[in-house]
């Protein structure tokens, strides 16, 4: 342990997952002396909760491991009721949220508290992946209205952030958070942060379903937080549409160039920003369909979302 990692205030880990992964034994083997990783699941049903009675992982995990029942969600989502809980039951005053479906760094928790002794809060930057053709197809969308959003737009990433509990009024948060559905989108409201210069490679999807709940989900969750950059958003998409339409080599040479150009601006070395052209064509029809839904799933439940705080959520 360096000598920075000795002075910096403890912190507690935040990871909702219903199975252990690799990603809790990579977070769990970066844990300081006084640090925790609070793995919550939502009930004690999850393979995760077999560890609830101190069940040890794979070696070099140490101690400071938990494993918290947040329950069933009850006019929320799954995943706001697990950082409920994880708030609730955390014990330290610094706290980071991460997720399951990345990987972590040797050095991921260090480098994120030492943003926040540089700067305050800190979100690190997702790049989704797809792992489907759908998910690949909506690459390009995600990079630039995602990856770039949250770079440049002081947009939390539930993925990967870190603040401490005096930085917000944490009784308003939590009450807000258990009425919802968008964890780091309600957060963002009431949370300032600023972006770290790195991304997170989060693989999206996995089958052309998911994909489409995926995409739904993200378009309502902006819907919500940002109604005004979402009307632009679809404003746009509808005349970078009717630009490839109505001037097919010179629309599709500057979208895809754009899209390159947001590519490179991340190091994103993937080939898909070639899709960006034809996907520019069709996104007005799933921006549409995706507006007109009026239930989405996510995580094994089925959401209705009427307003910011009136959710109700069932099994699928």
């Amino acid at each position: 342990m360096t000598e920075s990692e000795r002075s910096r205030p403890p912190t507690s880990v935040l990871l909702p997952t219903v199975r252990w992964t690799e990603a809790c034994s990579e977070v769990a083997a970066q844990l300081g002396e006084d640090d925790e990783l609070l793995v919550i699941c939502d009930t004690g049903d999850d393979p995760v909760a077999e560890r609830r009675d101190g069940e040890s992982g794979a070696e070099g995990e140490g101690d400071g491991v938990r494993v918290v029942l947040a329950g069933e969600p009850d006019g929320c989502s799954g995943k706001a009721n697990a950082i409920a809980a994880g708030m609730a039951a955390a014990e330290r005053d610094r706290i980071v949220w991460t997720d399951d479906d990345f990987r972590h760094p040797p050095e991921w928790l260090a480098t994120l508290n030492a943003d926040y002794e540089r700067q305050g809060p800190t979100t690190e930057v997702p790049v989704f992946v797809g792992a489907d053709p759908l998910g690949r197809f909506f690459e390009p969308a995600y990079v630039i209205g995602g990856t770039l959003a949250v770079s440049r737009g002081g947009i939390a990433w539930g993925g990967a952030v870190v603040f401490e509990r005096d930085d917000l009024d944490e009784d308003a948060f939590l009450a807000d958070l258990r009425r919802t559905v968008s964890d780091d989108g309600t957060l963002a409201e009431h949370l300032d942060v600023s972006a770290a210069d790195r991304t997170r490679t989060v693989a999206a999807g996995g089958s052309a379903r998911e994909s489409l709940e995926r995409f739904v989900r993200f378009l309502q969750i902006t819907r919500r937080h940002a109604p005004l950059a979402t009307a632009f958003n679809v404003a746009l998409s509808i005349a970078l549409a009717s630009l490839c339409l109505l001037a097919p080599v010179a629309g599709a040479a500057f979208v895809t160039a754009l899209s390159g150009a947001t590519y490179a601006l991340f190091g994103v070395r993937r080939a898909t920003f070639l899709l960006a052209a034809p996907s520019v064509i069709v996104s007005p029809v799933f921006l549409a369909y995706a507006l007109a839904r009026r239930t989405f799933v996510w995580g094994g439940r089925r959401y209705r979302w009427r307003s910011m705080f009136d959710v109700d959520v069932e099994p699928v």
